[in-house]
Formats: C-alpha cells, sequence, structure tokens
C-alpha cells in the first residue's frame, strides 16, 4: 500500500502547478472568497454542481467567469428572469414550411460550463428543466436525446430566499448540487482592494491554461486516491445521524429534523473529501478532509422542521452539532 501511495503523491504533485496557475489567474480579477473558489475548484475535479447563495455584489459571477476564461471550455451564461421558459433553457423544435419539417434549436444549455445566474429569480417550470442535464448529462427535445459535451457543470447563484421575487428551489434540484456554499461579505482589506481596483479602472484579463483533456486526466487522478474504509465508515455515521439522531446520543435533534439527507450526500461527500485532499497535494483522504467539506454537502440537504424555524436554528447548526457528536475515527 505505502508503493501505491507514493505513486498517487506523485501523480498528485504533477499537477499541483497546474491547478496554481488556474488559481493565479482567477485571483486576478477575485479579491478573497477563498473558499468559495476553492468549492468551484473541487466540483470541477469531480464533476459536481455548486449552488452560491449570497446577496447581490458579492463576485458570485465574477468568480465563475474567470475559471471558466481559465479553462479551454465553452460557456455560455443564463440570466433567469421570472417570464424565462424552459425552451430559452435547453432548446426547442420550429417549423421550417418550406421544407415542411421540424429543425432543433439548441438552448444555452449546450455548453461545458453553465452559469445560472439567480437562478430563483425564475418559476419552478424552468428551474426542473435542468434536473436532466444535471443528473444525467443530457436533454431531450421533442422525442429526441442529445448528450451534452464532457465536463459539464452547472454553477448556478441565487439570492436569499427572503428576498423580494425569488421563488424557492425545488428540493429535487437542490440536492442534485454537490454544494451550497454560502457567500459571505469581504473583509475590510479585501473590501478596499476591490474599490481601488474600480476606482482605478484596471481591467485584467484572464489566460486559459487547462483544456478538458487535462481536467479529465486530473479527474481520475482524484479517483484514485486512496479511500479507507474506516473514513466510509465516518461518512455514513455523519449521514445516518441526520436521519436518526437518536442512535448517536443526538436526541435533541430529533424534533428539528424533518428529513435527513440523502444517499447523494454520503456519495458527494466522499468524492468532495477526496478532491479536497487531492488540492493540498494529498494521496489519501482523512476524516478531516470529510469534515471541512461536510457544511457545503450537508446544509441544503438537511430539512428542518417548523419547531426548528420557530427555534430559528438553522440547518448550519444540525449539520454542526452532528460533526462534533459523531465519533472520528
Amino acid at each position: 500500500m505505502s508503493v501505491d501511495i507514493q505513486r498517487i503523491k506523485d501523480q498528485v504533485l504533477q499537477y499541483s502547478d497546474q491547478l496554481e496557475r488556474v488559481k493565479t489567474e482567477v485571483r486576478k480579477v477575485l479579491v478573497g472568497q477563498d473558499q468559495m473558489l476553492e468549492r468551484l475548484l473541487i466540483a470541477l475535479l469531480t464533476g459536481g454542481h455548486v449552488l452560491l447563495e449570497g446577496v447581490p455584489g458579492l463576485a458570485k459571477t465574477t468568480a465563475i467567469k474567470a475559471l471558466a476564461s481559465a479553462l479551454h471550455c465553452k460557456f455560455n451564461r443564463v440570466q433567469f428572469t421570472p417570464d424565462l421558459l424552459p425552451a430559452d433553457l435547453i432548446g426547442t423544435l420550429i417549423y421550417n414550411p418550406r421544407e415542411g419539417e421540424f429543425k432543433t434549436r439548441m438552448g444555452p444549455i449546450f455548453a461545458n460550463l453553465i452559469l445560472a445566474d439567480e437562478i430563483n429569480r425564475a418559476p419552478s417550470k424552468v428551474q426542473s428543466a435542468l434536473l436532466e442535464a444535471m443528473q444525467e448529462h443530457q436533454v431531450t427535445i421533442g422525442d429526441e436525446s442529445f448528450a451534452l459535451e464532457e465536463p459539464f457543470l452547472v454553477l448556478a447563484t441565487q439570492n436569499p430566499i427572503e428576498q423580494e421575487g425569488t421563488y424557492p428551489l425545488p428540493e429535487a434540484q437542490v440536492d442534485r448540487f454537490m454544494f451550497k456554499v454560502v457567500v459571505s461579505y469581504p473583509s475590510t482589506s479585501d473590501e478596499r482592494k476591490v474599490m481601488d481596483t474600480a476606482l482605478n479602472g484596471v481591467r485584467r484579463e484572464v489566460q486559459p491554461v487547462l483544456d478538458p483533456g487535462q481536467l479529465g486526466a486530473m479527474k481520475d487522478a482524484v479517483t484514485a486516491l486512496y479511500l479507507d474504509d474506516k473514513v466510509k465508515d465516518y461518512v455514513l455515521d455523519i449521514v445516518s445521524a441526520t436521519r436518526q439522531p437518536e442512535r448517536y446520543q443526538l436526541d435533541h435533534l430529533k424534533t428539528l429534523i424533518e428529513y435527513g439527507a440523502s444517499p447523494r450526500a454520503s456519495i458527494n461527500l466522499c468524492l468532495a473529501a477526496r478532491a479536497h485532499a487531492f488540492l493540498v497535494g494529498r494521496a489519501y483522504v482523512t476524516p478531516q478532509d470529510v469534515k471541512d467539506v461536510a457544511l457545503d454537502v450537508l446544509r441544503h440537504r438537511v430539512i428542518l422542521t417548523y419547531e426548528a424555524e420557530a427555534e430559528e436554528t438553522t440547518s448550519d447548526d444540525v449539520v454542526r452539532k452532528v460533526l462534533e457528536s459523531v465519533p472520528v475515527p
């Protein structure tokens, strides 16, 4: 096993320079927000999707556009609005009277990176149009299904649901996002840098430094990282504690949790922990890798009761209590 670990570590280090170049390019236009950038890179390395939540002006769109520019990939942005239709997203059949037949018009979903900007500004029927694409990596238009080109990644931004004119995402769609990242305000020093850059009128161009082939090789390297059975059991214990908290001496959470995390949570926790270890240059996954990504993987998968809302308890609070209570191997 030690020989395998060393071989995997050499492979991980081989890609470190490429990842650093991607980070360097993105940081030309993105100040701070290191956690958000890390989560976007993990999603790229695992084929996951990311939901970014925060008030306007926190560089969510800037980060995604910069990451897309650093890759030799096709990028499309869709601005979600209340009058958007599913056909505006996935495409539709158009009748050609001259030829007497229908032709398929591809929608903006046919790209490698999709920025679904302010996704919760559109009604549920449009949000649900993403379901097949996110899960199956294909789109059905009329009677025909079209495969989406790899890599395929949906990066969605949303405003806090308390804001005016927003529609909560269906639970089935939220569960398809690997991460839900809550983007907070920048520090005063970071905001000063942003302000100075804007006032000076400096525009920096992000150069592409990674192509889909190199990204595919990195994804294969992530898959090869060693994940011990004890760490897998630790992941299952964390997810089980959100469904049956009384088994882990968390009886006080039983009345607060309506539904626990789905099986996708277990899978995504393992995938994200692997990619997290890859980013720090390790050839194996530790329980700390799991804990570092657990909050962003689980916060949107733990559905709370009305009692929890009355007590002003959030899903973040519940996940933190689970992580504190589940024994670490």
